[in-house]
């Protein structure tokens, strides 16, 4: 098993697009790759497919200068350049954010507030591939959550998985978080990274890539609520405890202790300086 030993946003996305993927369907496997994210189908202009050539061309320079550079060239990324203008209109695919093939769900929600709220489900925001074919028509090339030819095809939300390196990715930001001097003395540490890794494997591929390009971001802020919940929880039984002990006649926690003799002096200065 290859170990994690650096997070960046850049692998982070290649293994949430990876992730997506198992749960997709495309009428060939090279179009799971897009060039630019779109609100709806009527957003595909003029403009548009110029930026999703310049996205693409930019993005084949990259690759292309990466492998040379991978055989120890001395290379230099000016080099392997493309005009934009190079790109063949027929090579590019849009990803369309859209809901249009899942199944309704009438009920599911009470207040409609988005597209999403009246359709089945989904553990990440639906979309659609699409690409001009020889006759310079749109055409679907591939759907999320779904099985099957494009026309012919069912919808399925449960036939994919996220890969082993986006599982390990969550694992070790999740320990490496658990080592910070905030969090690292509670002796429940434990309990809040695992509670941690389970917010990661429900809520990580929710991240929208039509919305940022930060998942470092979006994950940590995840990890740091997990945190904070467990740490709160934890401290809500122990005043609980404190209370029971306290009504017995026994002593309560060191913790409750220090906190009553600190509120004491606290309360002594005051009344000195009064």
């Amino acid at each position: 098993m290859k170990k994690v030993n650096y997070l960046n946003n850049k692998d982070l996305l290649l293994e949430i697009h990876r992730s997506k993927n198992t749960y997709s369907s495309y009428t060939k496997p090279e179009y799971h790759r897009y060039d630019l994210i779109l609100p709806n189908i009527d957003k595909i202009n003029i403009r548009t497919v110029a930026e999703a050539k310049r996205v693409r061309a930019k993005r084949l320079a990259q690759e292309a200068f990466e492998v040379a550079k991978a055989e120890n060239a001395k290379v230099k990324l000016a080099e392997f350049e493309i005009d934009y203008k190079n790109i063949e209109k027929t090579d590019l695919v849009f990803r369309i954010m859209t809901y249009d093939h899942i199944p309704d769900a009438p009920g599911r929600k009470k207040s409609i507030k988005n597209p999403a709220d009246a359709k089945e489900k989904v553990n990440f925001p639906a979309f659609q591939h699409w690409k001009f074919n020889d006759k310079d028509e749109l055409v679907c090339v591939g759907k999320s959550h779904w099985t099957g030819a494009m026309k012919s095809g069912k919808f399925c939300k449960d036939h994919g998985q996220i890969t082993d390196k986006l599982a390990r990715m969550f694992i070790k930001l999740c320990e490496r978080y658990a080592t910070r001097g905030n969090v690292r003395g509670y002796t429940y540490n434990d309990d809040m990274k695992g509670q941690a890794i389970l917010q990661l494997t429900q809520i990580g591929l929710q991240f929208d890539e039509s919305k940022s390009d930060n998942p470092f971001a979006y994950f940590t802020a995840a990890v740091t609520n997990s945190f904070v919940r467990v740490i709160n929880i934890e401290k809500k039984m122990q005043n609980i405890r404190d209370d029971i002990l306290e009504m017995n006649g026994m002593s309560p926690s060191y913790t409750r202790m220090v906190n009553a003799e600190y509120d004491a002096a606290l309360k002594r200065e005051g009344q000195s300086e009064t």
